[in-house]
């Protein structure tokens, strides 16, 4: 069995931000795809970086990079094809400053500058190679330079004033040039920028043919690649995507050229005819009309001209419209060479001539094979919005609603009428101006149902992308299976604390049974009359019930750790000084650290927290006493406890506590805030489970970070609101 051919792995420079460029290499994939009958997977490189790591690497076939990158990559290429814009394959950069703050090249010293990206060769390279010319290398001109990612960003920065000047690139050095350049990028408010210098000219970007493409691959590309220029076979809408006419091929004078594959050049035939329907005038791009040769039709009629199967619709469509005086519109196909095309005729009456006693009229036929073929792909893809099956939104950036696909109405009927003050809105603006990540996609309930969102802000667009995922029954799930596992943990806990317990039980019943006897032998005697001889056994017995009231002690502490664990927050709360609260803790444990190692202390201003300041207390005990507890006495000379205090990005009050112990073991650190869990003895393993669940439930964090002999990190995250 034959193997498959692999793909042709095609490669295109960043986007700059636009959303059209992903559309049109979608469909520049697909039309390659159908053109040289292989397979490609046309790929968005993330930056200018990323398509020289590539090639340099030889893990792409075709790549579509800059005029220095194709100037770099020619020697080793088999073939450079470089873009054609404005009839030229080589274009100039424009300075441009603000209208109202002109510059000229020797007012530059101390101006900021706003490029594009390092590698973009009109946005940044050519600017920067004309200033070197001159002897002013932008590092020593310019008081800063800031790349931004597209034209538009750059454009933008010194219209806003954030900058004075940038770059753009222009095919003909020109002002009027320029000025359309400036008003596809920003519109109206071109008028407030002016171009004041021109770069020398550089060859365009284009595609590089690698030495991994097949020679055979090749010939079919250029072969393909080329004919987009002059065949008009219906693919202007997508090179005017691009922003160019087609491409045309560059080689240096050593490399031999691939051979071209022959092409057929689509048909564009224009046709004049007179009032009697014979043709005045005829003539076609190729001169070829429906596979056959065009002759001089002057005086002729179409049967005459055109094959009968060709010839005929024509006729019909011209002579209704000279009858009824209305413009019309035919696609038909036919069979050519052996191969069914498509064909669009539109027909337009013209004024009657002087002397006629009818009008004539116009024929316009087009080969729009190609073209309907890339527009079956695009009203396919076109329709995802409207069949799929869960929510999609666009939004402007202030929650305007400005598309809803029936399935969003469906779900959300009151959408339309609530518009930005809908909960699914104002939920997507959230996630979108939300400072940082929260751990997964926002969830946001409405009604009954819980809807889980993913967000796509395009900022170069202005609007918000939002797509919204029923997930009703996976919380439901959720929610069975945290109650399961609830259950279990309550069971193990109960276990746990059964045979904690137990062990106190046990020596007070056993206490309080001897006591029991005791007194009751006491009594006994005492009726019995022997008198002071039967008090010798009140010692024992006062003993036992001293021990008695430790394991009740004990007992009562585990409860009251457990009621800690499981409460809700305290109802009334006060605003604390989390640094009194840890001077207050700190002297607690001051005399057992001073035979263990040395404070340090690092605290710097932080808000008030709203906490019970008693809990915050234990949980700062807790932590420092565990801290203090695993430096061994030994190496007090270089222990070091810090205690240190700042506040985060997002304004949330941060406490850690570092010690220069044991440390812990990963088994060990994994069962930190686990119930009863300890490794030391006299201890119920109840201090870091109680932390943990006090400051959870002041909304906060409690993380450990630990390396066996290298100490331990616990950090507290404590909300200021």
């Amino acid at each position: 069995m034959a193997s498959l051919s692999p793909p042709i792995r095609f490669l295109i420079y960043p986007s700059l931000g636009e959303v059209r460029e992903h559309v049109r290499t979608e469909f520049f994939g697909r039309l390659l795809s159908q053109r040289a009958g292989r397979p490609i997977v046309v790929e968005l490189a993330r930056t200018y970086e990323m398509v020289e790591q590539e090639l340099a690497a030889g893990r792409v076939d075709m790549a579509w990079a800059t005029a220095e990158q194709c100037n770099a990559f020619e020697p080793q290429a088999r073939a450079i094809l470089r873009a054609v814009r404005s009839g030229r394959w080589f274009y100039h950069a424009a300075l441009i400053c603000r209208s109202d703050a002109p510059l000229g090249m020797e007012q530059l010293r101390g101006a900021r500058a706003a490029w594009v990206a390092p590698l973009s060769t009109g946005g940044h390279l050519l600017a920067r190679r004309h200033l070197e010319a001159r002897g002013t290398p932008p590092e020593e001109v310019f008081s800063s330079q800031h790349f931004l990612g597209s034209y538009r960003n750059a454009l933008l920065a010194v219209l806003q004033g954030e900058a004075d000047v940038t770059s753009l690139f222009t095919t003909h050095p020109d002002e009027v040039t320029v000025r359309a350049g400036l008003a596809q990028r920003v519109g109206a408010a071109e008028r407030g920028l002016t171009p004041f210098a021109f770069t020398e000219p550089t060859l365009s970007d284009g595609i590089i043919l690698t030495q991994q493409l097949a020679e055979a691959d090749a010939a079919a590309m250029i072969s393909a690649l080329t004919a987009m220029t002059h065949d008009g076979r219906g693919m202007e809408p997508l090179l005017g995507l691009f922003n160019i006419e087609g491409f045309v091929l560059a080689r240096d004078a050593t490399s031999p050229r691939p051979e071209a594959l022959p092409v057929r050049r689509a048909e564009s035939l224009a046709v004049l005819l007179d009032q009697e329907e014979r043709c005045q005038r005829l003539c076609s791009s190729t001169g070829v009309a429906f596979g056959q040769e065009l002759q001089d039709g002057g005086g002729q009629r179409l049967t005459e001209v055109l094959p009968p199967e060709a010839s005929a619709p024509l006729e019909t469509l011209a002579r209704a419209a000279r009858h009824n005086g209305i413009g019309g519109r035919v696609e038909y196909r036919l069979e050519v060479d052996g191969e069914t095309r498509l064909y669009a005729a539109e027909a337009t009456p013209q004024a009657a001539r002087s002397g006629a006693t009818s009008p004539g009229t116009a024929l316009l036929v087009r080969d729009i094979t190609e073209q309907h073929a890339l527009e079956t792909e695009l009203y396919r893809l076109a329709s995802f919005p409207l069949l799929h099956p869960e929510p999609m939104l666009e939004l402007g950036q202030d929650g305007t609603l400005h598309y809803a696909n029936p399935a969003a109405t469906t779900a959300f009927p009151d959408l339309l009428v609530l518009g930005a003050s809908h909960p699914l809105v104002e939920a997507s603006l959230a996630g979108v101006h939300r400072n940082t990540p929260s751990g997964g996609p926002p969830l946001v309930q409405i009604g009954q149902h819980h809807w889980e969102l993913v967000i796509f802000s395009l900022q170069e667009a202005g609007v918000i992308r939002v797509f919204a995922k029923n997930v009703t029954a996976r919380k439901q799930m959720e929610t069975r299976l945290l109650q399961a596992d609830r259950m279990g943990a309550l069971g193990r806990l109960a276990s746990r604390v059964g045979h904690e317990m137990n062990n106190p039980l046990a020596f007070l019943m056993a206490n309080l049974s001897f006591a029991s006897e005791e007194i009751g032998r006491l009594r006994e005697a005492l009726l019995s009359g022997q008198g002071m001889a039967a008090l010798g056994g009140v010692d024992e017995i006062l003993d036992a019930l001293s021990e008695s009231r430790e394991g009740a002690e004990r007992l009562r502490l585990i409860v009251q750790d457990l009621h800690l664990m499981v409460r809700e927050p305290p109802a009334h709360r006060t605003w604390v000084d989390v640094h009194q609260v840890l001077e207050d803790s700190l002297k607690l444990v001051r005399n057992e650290l001073r035979h263990r190692g040395r404070l340090e202390k690092d605290f710097r201003p932080v808000p008030l927290v709203e906490a019970d300041e008693a809990r915050l207390g234990q949980v700062f005990l807790n932590v420092l006493l565990n801290a203090v507890q695993a430096m061994s006495d030994k190496h007090a000379a270089r222990n070091l406890l810090r205690v240190s205090t700042y506040t985060s990005p997002r304004g949330d009050v941060v406490v850690e506590v570092q010690d220069t112990g044991v440390g812990m073991k990963p088994e060990v650190l994994s069962r930190l805030f686990e119930p009863f869990f300890t490794t030391r003895p006299n201890s119920m393993g109840m201090g870091m489970p109680v932390s943990h669940a006090i400051v959870t439930s002041l909304g906060g964090t409690l993380r450990a970070e630990s390396q066996p002999g290298a100490g331990t990190l616990i950090t507290i995250t404590l909300p200021v609101d």
